[in-house]
This record gives C-alpha cells, structure tokens and sequence, in this order.
C-alpha cells in the first residue's frame, strides 16, 4: 500500500503540477462543475425536520418521555450550522498539508485527490466523475465522503473522529517538519561556535568558525594543521578538529531535539521518509522526493506507528548523521588558519619535506 501511495502522489504531483490540462481540448471545450453544495445538499430538509420537532415539543406531542429525544434533536440542529464551518475549516487545514513542497508522498494518496477535490483543481469537478456529500449523523456528528474515479473507495472522514484527533495533537495526514529550518537553529545552539557567529536573524554567520576549544594542538602548543594539495605543487593549511570531542559536545543537543520530535510519531516517519533515512541533503531530498526514490527505506503509517525501540535509536543515529553530514561538515573541512601567514600558499614538496624533518626530530630519530 505504501508504494501505491508513493506512486499514486507522485502521479498527482505531477499532474497538478504541470500545464498539460491546458492543452487539452476536450477539456478547454467543456463546461466544468465545481459546485458540489455541500451545504446546501446537508441542510436541504433541515427546515421542515426542525419545525416539525419546534411543533411537538410545543404541543407535548412528542414521541419520548418529556420531549428529551425531540429536545436533544433542536439542540442539534441549532448547532449544527457551526459544526458544518468547523469542521470544513479544520477539514481543508489538514487536506492543505498535501501541498507542502516537502509532503510524505507515502500518506494516503485519497487525501490529495480529496484537498485537488476541495480547492476545485482542474480535473477535480462533477463533470469529471467527482462529488463529495456532507451528511448529519443522527449523533450529531457529521461526515463527508468523497467519490470518483481516483478513488478505489469512497472516502469517508467524520467530524467527532477529526475532533478526537487534532485533542490528542494528531493530524489526518503527517506533515513533514522543516528539517532545514530546525538543523541551522540547531547549529546555534549546540555550543562549539562563539556568541559572535550568530546573526540578528539567528543563524550563524556566514564567516562562523569553531570555537579553538575544538581545533588539534600539537604538544608544543602550536595548531596542528592539516595541509592540503591545491595544485601546481602547491598547498595550504587547514584546521584539523578533534571530532570526537565535537561529537560528545553536540550529542546532548541532538539527543534532545529528536525526543522532541518523538512527541509527534507521525511527523518523525515523515521526517525519516523525506529527509533522513537517505542521509542527503535537503536539496537532494527535494529531488529524490520529485523522482520518488525513497519507497525502499520508507517506514509505513499503518504498519509502523506506533514506533518501536529499534526504530527510534535508528532514527536518533541517523538524524545526527544527517546533521553531522550535511550542516556541520561545511564547518570541519578545508577551515583556513586565522593567522595569516599560516594561511599563505606554499611549496607542497618544501612543507612535506619540513613535516618530515619535524617528526623525526621529535621522535628523536635523526
């Protein structure tokens, strides 16, 4: 089911994504009927069944003892014009999250064509086979159904399951966390750059250095460079990093960040689908999202929720990985000296042949 998502919102995407309706000349030729009076169709004997209860209950001809039935009905029907526009809104709130540029084309793919349904998209109408019904349960809640030719069955969603939902801080549809977003704050936060490197805006600077808590020393107390070959036999210096004294610096923070986001399990398995579970970058993620190349290592709502142990130290191991990786490296590599004559190109074979010369005079091998 998860690789008929996958597919099925990767075509939808796709279609409405593209321009290709607008050269169809059955369809510029048509006359196309988006009105699905949901409204209208829901209340349409609403009238007469209401003044018939109003009548009853004023003649005490009611059918249950003390006109309670007939009471509890008005009571509903008063309230039922405001349940209908709530649950329309928070209905269309959650059916929007399939827009997002960064959605889980692994949600249920009846949720695109039902938002495509709602927000009248072309391809979406009555005279395309589709039509959604809003109905008045006798409980007071209230549904609404969609059906058509993208749809292997009607979709059926409930207004008291959608309340009950949105309580316990569940969405209908996952929405995938701005991993970009929560990485670069991150970078502030985790304590190896100076107060310094954070902008107005609260992200480092562009010109944002290591702290030299972190940079390798030499016993003699000098900066232990690393040298580089830039060509033409020629080389420069460049911070090494004690990276195992960076992770054990950044762990707590990461650790407490993905135990925030494990408040919401959906949201970490789309954040697994869409981001981590690859180890790209974002911009990479976005296209393998376009291309859907993430189906092998997607984690399913239905069977996978909720998560396991295993699966949450995977996602923890992975996810400082994707930090490590993909926003912290940009840091650790190829950092020029501060100093400036450090910083000065050289003769590659002359600083080789120096560094040669120190190690054996300070392992006393001359």
């Amino acid at each position: 089911m998860e690789d008929n998502n996958l597919s099925k919102n990767l075509y939808l995407r796709q279609f409405n994504e593209s321009n290709a309706i607008a050269y169809s000349k059955t369809f510029v030729s048509s006359a196309s009927n988006y009105n699905f009076q949901l409204l209208d169709n829901a209340y349409r004997n609403a009238g007469k069944i209401y003044a018939k209860l109003k009548i009853a209950v004023e003649t005490n001809k009611c059918q249950s003892e003390h006109c309670s039935m007939e009471l509890s009905q008005l009571k509903q029907l008063e309230e039922a014009p405001q349940v209908s526009l709530d649950f329309l809104s928070s209905l269309m709130a959650d059916l929007n999250i399939t827009d997002e540029p960064n959605f889980d084309l692994n949600n249920d793919y009846r949720y695109t064509v039902a938002n495509s349904l709602m927000n009248g998209k072309p391809g979406y109408s009555k005279t395309d086979g589709y039509n959604a019904y809003l109905d008045l349960m006798p409980d007071g809640s209230q549904q609404i159904i969609f059906v058509g030719p993208a749809f292997y069955m009607p979709l059926t969603i409930n207004s008291s399951a959608l309340n009950s939902l949105a309580a316990s801080g569940t969405s209908l549809i996952a929405s995938t966390p701005d991993i970009n977003k929560d990485m670069l704050r991150l970078l502030t936060e985790v304590g190896i750059f100076a107060a310094n490197a954070i902008g107005e805006n609260e992200e480092l600077k562009p010109a944002a250095k290591i702290v030299d808590e972190y940079v390798m020393m030499n016993t003699d107390g000098s900066i232990d460079y690393e040298i580089i070959d830039i060509g033409n036999g020629k080389g420069r210096n460049v911070f090494k990093y004690d990276l195992d004294k960076i992770e054990k610096k950044v762990t707590p923070f990461i650790n407490a960040e993905v135990a925030g986001l494990m408040s919401s399990e959906q949201d970490v398995i789309a954040a697994w689908n869409v981001y981590i579970s690859k180890g790209t970058s974002v911009e990479e993620d976005a296209q393998m999202a376009q291309n859907a190349n993430a189906g092998a290592s997607s984690w399913s709502y239905e069977i996978d929720l909720p998560l396991q142990q295993d699966k949450k130290v995977l996602f923890e191991t992975k996810y400082k990985e994707y930090f490590m990786n993909n926003y912290l490296k940009q840091f650790i590599t190829n950092q020029l000296p501060t100093v400036k004559e450090d910083a000065a190109v050289f003769d590659l074979a002359e600083a080789k042949q120096a560094e040669a010369q120190k190690f054996l005079k300070d392992n006393n091998l001359n």
